[in-house]
């Protein structure tokens, strides 16, 4: 508890707005070290107190997470936690972001997929298991009414709607996929990520539907390209932080938002650099 606490509601709760205002910088100059003080601070009794602590925790936790993603960007590569990347740029685009009760929710659902998997014979049947599951009863599914949203690309918002766009839904599938422990790996096919669990390919944004090879070839002939081998290789962490960046990038331009579209560009260079 912080040692001002009685002195610090008073003044968060003043009705000057200047002293507010003054307050909060202060609070905010003093960076993470003091975060379990305003947690105290946002549980206290007086409500507006309470919610100026909660705007200055908020703040903290995602210039932190602005300083760390931007250092992790050079050094991450095809073996990094591709997991924590998400989390932690959700937390650094999202004010007030903490990824505990998401965790948590991810591990539900792979607890429940495991104790479903037990009856499972062979790759095609857990596939379709998986999509019973996450799309049959989950309802994740492609956002086809507002595709070019920011939202579709970050996993807690994903995870909230329960619509994203093919990288994000492949995504989804992974982590639960993991945590029941039948793995999927993403498939970074030029103009259509997808999934694939063992030898089955498969669509998280059209509800989980099994492609062959023929399927695959005419995503590419509808691009002017050729499939090849190389194009049904698993993505790597690095790969699908780069698309998903990439889809974030698009969003930011077509609506303008030019300090976003700045930010994303850098973390960009940094990672492709990287």
């Amino acid at each position: 508890m912080h040692p001002q606490k009685d002195a610090l509601v008073r003044l968060l709760a003043d009705d000057d707005e200047q002293t507010v205002q003054l307050v909060k910088e202060q609070l905010a100059s003093d960076g993470p070290a003091i975060l379990d003080d305003l947690r105290d601070l946002a549980g206290c009794d007086n409500p507006l107190a309470a919610l100026h602590a909660r705007d200055v925790l908020h703040e903290i936790v995602q210039n932190e997470a602005l300083e760390r993603f931007e250092l992790l960007c050079p050094v991450f590569g095809d073996a990094s936690d591709l997991e924590e990347a998400c989390w932690l740029l959700s937390a650094a685009l999202l004010r007030g972001f903490e990824a505990a009760a998401y965790r948590q929710r991810l591990d539900a659902w792979g607890a429940e997929l495991a104790r479903r998997m037990r009856r499972a014979s062979g790759d095609r049947h857990r596939v379709d298991i998986m999509t019973d599951f996450l799309a049959g009863e989950l309802v994740f599914v492609g956002n086809t009414d507002d595709y070019y949203n920011d939202r579709n690309s970050l996993l807690p918002c994903v995870l909230d709607s329960r619509k994203g766009i093919p990288v994000s839904l492949t995504l989804v599938y992974m982590l639960v996929g993991q945590r029941a422990g039948w793995p999927v790996e993403g498939v970074n096919l030029p103009g259509h990520f997808l999934a694939r669990h063992g030898s089955v390919l498969f669509d998280p944004f059209h509800q989980g539907r099994v492609l062959g090879r023929r399927d695959c070839e005419e995503i590419l002939r509808r691009q002017n390209q050729r499939l090849e081998d190389w194009h049904l290789a698993p993505a790597a962490p690095r790969q699908m932080l780069v698309r998903t960046l990439a889809n974030l990038l698009y969003v930011y331009h077509r609506r303008d938002q030019a300090p976003l579209y700045a930010r994303v560009k850098r973390w960009s260079h940094l990672l492709c650099q990287g």
